[in-house]
C-alpha cells in the first residue's frame, strides 16, 4: 500500500478531470437532440471514431487486469489480449458497415429492423442493461482499487467519485462529451503504456529477450506454460468463443458506429482501432512481465489480490510516486471513459427502445427522449457503484470476461441472423436474446469465480469459468428453432429491402 500521496499525482487526477468537464461543458452547449445526444450528431470522422473505439474497449481490463494476469500468472495470462483482439475482424467483415446503414442509436435498430419492434426491443434492452452492468463491475473495481492505491481513500468512497464524475459527463454532454474523453483517453494510454513498457525494457538491455530470462530465472517455466490462467480445455475453448464473438455484441462498442456520417467511415474506423488496440495488446505482455520480475507477485497480490494494481506499482518503481500519479491518472481516465461509454449505451437502450419505442409507440419528442435518458443515466450511475462496492477484491479482465460471454450469447447471434437469415422471425431473435442472458447470468453466478470465490460455497455447480461454449451455441440453435417452428412471412418478406439497405446504405 502506497500512503503518501504527491503533488504529481493530484495535478495529474485534477488536471484530467477539470478538463474533461470543461469538454462536458462545451459539449452541453452542442447537445440539443436525441442524435446528438445519443450519436454526436453523425459527425464523428474515421480516425476520430478509431481513437474512440479504441478508448471505449481498452478499459480496466486491458491495462489494469491484464498485466495483472501475465504478472501473477506468467504468459497465460495473454489469453484475454489475443482473444479479444481476433474480435475486430468479425467486426470488421461482418458488422461495422450493415449496422451503421441499418441503425440509428442502439443495435436493436438493426434486430427489430423488419420484424415487430416491441418483443425485439424488450429483449434487447434486458441483454444491453446485463451487459452494460457486467462491465460496470469490472470498471468500478479497478477504480476502487486505483483510488485506494494513490491516495489511501477506502474502496468504497474511490467507486462513489468514479461514479459522480461519470455521470457529469453523460448527464450534460452526452455522446459528444463522451467521445472526446475517449480520444484523449486512448492517447494518453497508448502513450503512457508505451512509455512505461521502453523504461521497463531499458532495465533489461532494450532486449525482450533478457527480460525473459529475468522471468524465468525468477518463476522458472512455468511462467511460460499454459495451465495457470485456463486450465482446462473447454474453459479455454469457452473462453475464446466468449471473448471473439463477444466484440460484436458489445452493446457501448456497436453504439459508436452511429456517430459518423456513413458506412465507410465506419470500416475505416475499425481499421484504425484495430491498429490501435493491436499495438496497446502487443504492449501489456511487457508491463506484465516486468511487474513480476521488479514488483514482484507477492507483492502485488498484497496490494489487491485480484493483481489489478501490477501497471501502477510498476510505474512506482521506475519512476517513483511521481509517475505512479501520472500512471494511475491515464488508468484513471481510462475508466472514466468506457463507464461513461457503458452508461450512455444503457441509457440509450431504456430511453430510445423501451420508452420511445415499446412504452411510447415511437410517438415521442426530442425533449421527452432526453429527459427520460437523463434520468436513465442516474439510475445506472447508483447500479453501478452498488456493483462495484459488491466485487470487491476480483480480477476485471476476468469480470469483463463473463460480460463477454452474455454479448456473445444474448446479443451477436441475433444481430447476426438478423443481418444474413432470411428466415429468422420475432419470436426466434427474441428467445434467443432473453435466453442468451439468463442462461449465461445464471451459469455465471453457478460457476467457480462467484459461486466459489465470491460466495464461497466448497464446490462450483456449474465447472467451467466461463458459459460461452454453451451459451452461445443455445441461443444461435434457439433462434433458428423457434423462427423454424413458427414462420413469420412478413419477416422473411422484409428481408430484402433489410439487405438493399445494408449493402447500399441509406440517406440519413
Amino acid at each position: 500500500m502506497i500512503e503518501e500521496s504527491n503533488a504529481t499525482a493530484i495535478a495529474s487526477f485534477i488536471g484530467f478531470v477539470l478538463i474533461t468537464l470543461g469538454i462536458t461543458y462545451w459539449a452541453a452547449r452542442r447537445t440539443r437532440t436525441s442524435a446528438e445526444f445519443f450519436a454526436a450528431g453523425g459527425r464523428v470522422s474515421a480516425l476520430q471514431n478509431g481513437l474512440a473505439l479504441a478508448g471505449d474497449y481498452m478499459s480496466a481490463a486491458s491495462f489494469l487486469g491484464i498485466a495483472g494476469m501475465v504478472a501473477r500468472s506468467g504468459f497465460d495470462g495473454l489469453i484475454y489480449s489475443v482473444g479479444w483482439l481476433v474480435g475486430w475482424p468479425v467486426m470488421t467483415f461482418l458488422i461495422a458497415e450493415p449496422l451503421r446503414n441499418l441503425g440509428k442509436y442502439t443495435f436493436a435498430d438493426v434486430v427489430a429492423y423488419r420484424l415487430r419492434q416491441r418483443p425485439v426491443r424488450i429483449a434487447a434492452a434486458i441483454s444491453t442493461l446485463a451487459v452494460v452492468a457486467m462491465y460496470l463491475i469490472a470498471q468500478m473495481v479497478g477504480a476502487g482499487n486505483l483510488i485506494h492505491l494513490l491516495f489511501g481513500l477506502h474502496y468504497h468512497v474511490a467507486i462513489v467519485i468514479v461514479g459522480a464524475v461519470m455521470l457529469a459527463y453523460v448527464l450534460f454532454g452526452g455522446m459528444i462529451a463522451t467521445t472526446w474523453v475517449q480520444i484523449i483517453k486512448a492517447a494518453l494510454l497508448l502513450l503512457g503504456a508505451a512509455v512505461l513498457a521502453v523504461l521497463v525494457l531499458a532495465k533489461f538491455g532494450m532486449n525482450p529477450l533478457e527480460l525473459f530470462g529475468a522471468v524465468r530465472e525468477k518463476y522458472g517455466d512455468a511462467a511460460f506454460a499454459p495451465g495457470k490462467q485456463v486450465a482446462n480445455r473447454w474453459d479455454t475453448i469457452s473462453l475464446g468463443i466468449a471473448l471473439m464473438f463477444g466484440t460484436a455484441g458489445l452493446p457501448h462498442i456497436l453504439m459508436r458506429f452511429y456517430t459518423v456520417p456513413d458506412a465507410r467511415t465506419a470500416r475505416r474506423s475499425v481499421a484504425y482501432a484495430t491498429s490501435f488496440i493491436g499495438f496497446f495488446y502487443l504492449v501489456t505482455f511487457v508491463l506484465g512481465f516486468g511487474a513480476s520480475v521488479l514488483v514482484g507477485r507477492e507483492a502485488i497480490v498484497a496490494v489487491d489480490k485480484g493483481g489489478n494494481m501490477a501497471a501502477p506499482l510498476l510505474a512506482n518503481v521506475l519512476g517513483g510516486t511521481a509517475f505512479l500519479g501520472v500512471i494511475s491518472a491515464i488508468a484513471f481516465a481510462t475508466i472514466l471513459a468506457v463507464v461513461a461509454g457503458l452508461t450512455l449505451s444503457g441509457a440509450a437502450a431504456l430511453a430510445h427502445d423501451v420508452w420511445g419505442q415499446v412504452v411510447r409507440d415511437g410517438k415521442i419528442t426530442e425533449r421527452e427522449q432526453l429527459r427520460v435518458a437523463r434520468i436513465a443515466t442516474v439510475g445506472l450511475a447508483v447500479l453501478a457503484i452498488a456493483l462495484g462496492a459488491a466485487f470487491e477484491g476480483q480480477n476485471v479482465a476476468a469480470i469483463v470476461g463473463q460480460a463477454f460471454a452474455i454479448a456473445a450469447s444474448a446479443n451477436f447471434p441475433a444481430l447476426l441472423l438478423s443481418m444474413t437469415w432470411r428466415k429468422l422471425t420475432t419470436r426466434g431473435a427474441a428467445a434467443s436474446m432473453v435466453i442468451g442472458t439468463v442462461t449465461t447470468l445464471l451459469l455465471i453466478v453457478l460457476c467457480p469465480t462467484v459461486w466459489v470465490d465470491l460466495l464461497h460455497n466448497k464446490e462450483a455447480v456449474f465447472p467451467l469459468a466461463n458459459p460461452g461454449i454453451i451459451t452461445v451455441p443455445l441461443a444461435f440453435v434457439v433462434a433458428i428453432a423457434i423462427s423454424l417452428a413458427w414462420p413469420e412471412p412478413a419477416s422473411a418478406k422484409g428481408f430484402d429491402g433489410a439487405r438493399e439497405r445494408m449493402h447500399l446504405g441509406h440517406a440519413g
